[in-house]
């Protein structure tokens, strides 16, 4: 009779140990010199910011909004033609038609993160919307793409009309960047 409360103890020590493993309390998130691990949204140490000139941006996989009404994404590849850099948090973009200029919001349920980017290397973020028609919408023909300084790219936008959520605000998101290719 003695093996069965034996067993349920060493299942009991087993199942605190791993528990204890896993728990992401106390200073397990300092580095050997007491410092912290920096955040996903800091530059890694010794690499520099990306900059515009130095990205070649080109619209890739795209799901179309059929009709009004219909939401569609237009996801774009970025490869570092420069050397090493980082791509922090979200890229910069605005919707624009004939004079007028709207921000594409971040996707609220997205993470920032910083990528490096090699020379030569991948990332991309998507722009999720929703296709619209007539006053309440922006007939955009331009997408200009930016980071968080410096100035932006420019890239016809043909994937029509955009609604709007009040006048500044396009039903838009974009995502953050992700780490492309292999």
């Amino acid at each position: 009779m003695r093996a069965v409360p034996l067993r349920l103890s060493v299942a009991a020590f087993s199942a605190a140990l791993l528990l204890s493993a896993c728990s992401g309390g106390g200073d397990d998130d300092k580095n050997a010199d007491g410092g912290t691990t920096p955040s996903a949204s800091a530059p890694a140490a010794g690499g520099s910011t990306c900059a515009v000139d130095k990205l070649d941006t080109q619209a890739g996989a795209v799901n179309a909004a059929p009709g009004v009404g219909d939401s569609g994404n237009v996801t774009f590849t970025i490869t570092n033609t420069g050397d090493e850099c980082a791509l922090a948090g979200f890229p910069k973009l605005q919707l624009k038609a004939d004079g007028t200029a709207v921000s594409v919001p971040q996707d609220p349920a997205a993470v920032a993160q910083t990528v490096t980017l090699p020379a030569q290397g991948t990332a991309s973020f998507t722009i999720t919307y929703t296709r619209g028609d007539g006053d309440k919408a922006i007939a955009a023909k331009k997408l200009e793409f930016g980071l968080a300084e410096g100035s932006g790219k420019e890239f016809d936008w043909s994937y029509g009309a955009v609604v709007l959520k009040d006048s500044k605000t396009p039903d838009a998101t974009v995502s953050g960047f992700q780490q492309a290719g292999d």
